[in-house]
């Protein structure tokens, strides 16, 4: 039988793994025998993109090589290699290609797919790593957030142990998750979570190299060519770090000495803002810190050590990270592959295994649209924010509401979907993720009832419609599915992927 996965794309490293004929997750080892595959994509001008390490190793020295472009999914931004243009998503589909590939020769056919994203990922990142796994050729209908996945394993593996309310601290190479969540046996419901898009390993190692630059600088008198200390150079320093105090390298045949004191220092501005979102996920989940019965480590940056000095103070307890941070995710992922994958491709043994599972997650943003209300100051009109799907809500979820039109032989509704972080009325503050119109019939009086509705899948995506309830009119958008072709993504199918 075809074999269910679960994907962690991840910013600088990831990894894939299977559901076994007992039912566990395992990870699955790439050709090279490791464990998690850089995310980091060579292409090459005969039409073979290499991904993985030796990519990594030249990434910063090549200009065919693209990597942590995962930070920039469902963004206008584009890479330029093998002298073509590529999206990330393009580049994702690429890393895709490869885990399954690495994959199906160890484990036979691959069935079905669940990849993972951050939970701050927007409604375009989401539709962008969706995009990326079809062109890939995976067979996927669910995507999970990284911080519920990595809860899964953890629950799963411990059986029925786990009781009460935990967090999930997912620090990986590019992004920060922070969940709270309530675990009943293998059951999970997720509170609250919040996240930010740019912040991780990524960030640590240009701190590195900063500092690598001033250092260089002031001892010896010259500026040092970015070619000489790569990212991938800061990496090596930074991981030599969380295991002694103090490091020496050569640079451009120039030795350096880098404290870990200093490299903390540097990213003390970034702890502090992981720490008040902690802290502003407590207040969500309207829980203590003191109350959380442990926390979840999630992400190789947790193993730096002010990271881990951080979430001790924070949440005055040792958190807890009993399994590989890097494949915990993955591993999660493969388990959520089967628990919404169809049972009958399951094993007995399997199928009793999953069956104790039951994952409800709850959206991590607001959704809204821009209306007319009365400024209560000043009694004038003014254009406001209204919400109508709140953050914390359960998922799937469906909410109507009702508005109503202004004037009197209104021809037109503009229609707007928002998408913010917290409850926020004011436009200004407020992303508008999707714009159209309701045309109206003539000549009608004024409030008449524009119903609009939002429904939120299980892949934490928007479907809305906003209907004109006398006629039945309505404009829909399902935001669910990316629209259009890729232009290149004839191109990325010609690919061969080593």
């Amino acid at each position: 039988m075809p074999a269910f996965i679960g994907i962690d794309l991840g910013t600088t490293y990831s990894a894939v793994a299977y559901i076994d004929e007992t039912g566990r997750p395992v990870i699955v080892h790439n050709k090279d025998g490791a464990n998690v595959t850089p995310s980091c994509v060579l292409v090459r001008g005969d039409g073979v993109a290499e991904v993985g390490e030796e990519a990594r190793r030249t990434w910063g020295l090549d200009p065919n090589v693209a990597a942590r472009f995962k930070r920039e999914m469902g963004t206008s931004k584009t890479y330029s290699a093998g002298g073509i243009q590529l999206t990330p998503a393009d580049l994702s589909s690429l890393v895709l290609k490869k885990l399954a590939g690495d994959a199906s020769l160890i484990i036979g056919e691959v069935g079905e797919a669940v990849v993972t994203i951050p939970a701050n990922f927007s409604h375009e990142a989401r539709e962008a790593t969706m995009s990326a796994a079809k062109a890939a050729g995976l067979n996927i209908k669910f995507i999970i957030n990284e911080p519920t996945a990595a809860a899964l394993y953890y629950a799963f593996k411990s059986g029925d142990e786990l009781h009460g309310h935990y967090a999930v601290y997912d620090l990986g190479g590019g992004t920060f998750d922070i969940s709270v969540i309530n675990v009943n046996g293998q059951n999970i419901d997720v509170i609250a979570t919040n996240g930010l898009a740019k912040l991780g390993g990524d960030d640590f190692d240009g701190a590195i190299q900063k500092l690598v630059q001033e250092k260089f600088k002031a001892s010896y008198g010259e500026s040092l060519d970015p070619e000489d200390f790569t990212k991938v150079d800061a990496e090596e320093q930074k991981k030599s770090l969380s295991k002694r105090d103090k490091v020496s390298f050569r640079v451009a045949r120039k030795v350096l000495e880098l404290s870990r004191s200093e490299f903390e220092e540097a990213i003390s501005t970034l702890i502090a803002q992981t720490e008040m979102l902690c802290e502003t996920t407590l207040d969500e989940a309207k829980i203590e810190a003191h109350e959380l019965k442990g926390i979840f480590l999630v992400g190789g940056s947790t193993r730096i050590p002010i990271v881990q000095k951080s979430v001790r103070a924070l949440f005055k307890r040792e958190p807890t990270s009993s399994v590989n941070v890097d494949e915990v995710v993955a591993l999660g992922a493969a388990l959520y592959a089967a628990y919404k994958g169809d049972r009958s491709n399951l094993s007995a043994t399997q199928s009793n295994a999953i069956g104790k599972i039951k994952v409800n997650e709850s959206t991590s943003k607001c959704f809204g649209t821009i209306s007319i209300g009365v400024n209560r100051e000043t009694q004038k009109e003014q254009l406001q924010n209204s919400i109508i799907i709140s953050k914390g809500s359960a998922i799937p979820c469906q909410v109507t509401e009702s508005f109503y039109t202004r004037v009197e032989g209104q021809v037109m509704v503009d229609c707007q979907v928002t998408e913010s972080t917290a409850a926020e009325s004011d436009p200004r503050f407020v992303k508008v993720i999707w714009n159209g119109t309701l045309d109206l019939p003539p000549n009608r009086p004024a409030e008449q009832e524009i119903a609009i509705t939002y429904e939120y899948d299980e892949n934490q995506i928007m479907k809305c419609s906003f209907v004109d309830v006398a006629t039945n009119k309505k404009t829909t958008i399902d935001l669910s599915m990316t629209k259009g072709s890729n232009e290149h993504s004839s191109t990325i199918d010609k690919f061969m992927v080593e």
